[in-house]
């Protein structure tokens, strides 16, 4: 399964981060920062694609 360019991106941040919240993800991107619901749904798409998981 590949990852597109966004998802990588995300991932790199979880993977130094080790857990986080959307917006602590979103606040490690440099400038221009993508839209807090873009990160979002990254996120979930990371989470159908069974890389990440969340708690409630």
């Amino acid at each position: 399964m590949h990852l597109t360019k966004a998802e990588e991106q995300v991932m790199l941040i979880l993977w130094e981060m080790g857990e986080g919240i959307v917006k602590e993800i979103r606040d490690q991107f440099k400038n221009p920062k993508p839209a807090r619901n873009t990160v979002s749904t990254v996120i979930r798409v990371l989470e159908k694609k069974g890389f990440v998981g969340h708690k409630a």
